[in-house]
């Protein structure tokens, strides 16, 4: 059995990526990968539908941070995608058995190590598989504090769901990994790219103009079924706090990526300012999903011009992260 070592992360995706690079002697932190992916965002889609209601993403696209990450830091790295459950699951014992730690996608409500009663149905999670023993396979799950393990079963019918974002039995893990590399000039075009794909998206539904979006369809519930109204705001609720690492996670994380990036650059006061703007931000996020859940259950009306206000404000004070991201100019 390999070396690897399980730690906990905040998120899926990024956690996964981390534990792997760490594993093959990069050692970039979560929000250091979270960062330098790009995979920061919003966006309101009113025509992709989950559960019937529309996609509301607080990040970018899932895979997005595998291969982002793979590209802006040059690592050579294999996706596999499979016809059948048991070409994936030949594949996987196959690169196991190479000794190879190896990243998966999967549905959460098929993995056995879940508690029943947090289980649903989300096909964008990632797993990260170091080692089998008979028919388990020991996983290393970033949300998780330990490492656990999945019987073969379960974790061929999670990587295997149907439905929206199907995993298709994906299978991912790095070729050739550098052991240094410069990340200043990285670090300072990234920071560049998402404030400007923040503020100035040409299409409505995304970035801050996808909270604006969302903002005044907040305004319209009120003309809405009060059930549907309810259903609306809830599903905003879940897509921000249950899914993945919700709105506010994601800019807690941002937040770190922007410290640590201040201390790559000899403590650089914009980008240390621009950190405490992006956490005060996450806390807003994080009061906005309470005060939608108290109208919820309250028994009085729901006042949705101050639920959209909310919002509004939110957008109008991420703007002003993004606005100070602009002003850090990199000696590199």
């Amino acid at each position: 059995m390999n070396n690897f070592e399980h730690k906990h992360h905040a998120h899926c995706e990024s956690g996964v990526m981390s534990s792997m690079l760490r594993h093959h002697g990069l050692n970039i932190s979560e929000p250091m990968v979270f960062g330098l992916s790009n995979a920061l965002n919003f966006a309101y889609i009113p025509f992709v539908k989950i559960g019937g209601m529309p996609l509301i993403a607080y990040r970018s696209m899932p895979k997005s941070i595998i291969k982002n990450i793979r590209k802006n830091l040059k690592i050579k790295m294999k996706l596999e995608t499979f016809s059948s459950k048991k070409a994936g699951q030949d594949r996987l014992d196959q690169l196991l058995d190479e000794g190879k730690i190896v990243g998966a996608q999967s549905s959460v409500y098929w993995l056995d190590y879940f508690p029943k009663e947090i289980r649903f149905h989300f096909n964008a999670h990632n797993l990260l598989i170091y080692a089998r023993e008979g028919d388990e396979y020991l996983i290393s799950d970033p949300v998780f504090d330990k490492s656990v393990r999945c019987n073969k079963e379960s974790l061929s019918k999670a990587r295997f769901a149907k439905g929206v974002m199907a995993p298709k039995g994906l299978l991912y893990y790095p070729i050739s990994v550098p052991k240094k590399i410069d990340l200043k000039p990285i670090v300072a075009k990234n920071i560049k790219k998402i404030s400007k794909s923040m503020l100035k998206t040409p299409v409505p539904i995304a970035g801050l103009r996808g909270m604006r979006y969302l903002a005044k369809s907040i305004l319209k519930l009120e003309s809405k079924e009060k059930k549907y109204a309810k259903l609306f705001l809830g599903h905003i609720v879940r897509m921000q706090e249950e899914i993945g690492t919700g709105g506010a996670g994601f800019r807690f994380m941002y937040a770190s990526f922007l410290q640590e990036a201040s201390e790559l650059f000899d403590h650089d006061e914009i980008l240390a300012e621009a950190s405490k703007l992006m956490l005060e931000v996450g806390d807003e996020w994080r009061d906005f999903a309470l005060m939608i859940a108290k109208s919820i259950r309250s028994k009085e009306s729901i006042d949705y011009k101050a639920i959209s206000d909310k919002l509004m404000d939110i957008s109008e004070n991420e703007s002003k992260v993004y606005k100070k991201m602009l002003e850090f100019k990199a000696d590199v």
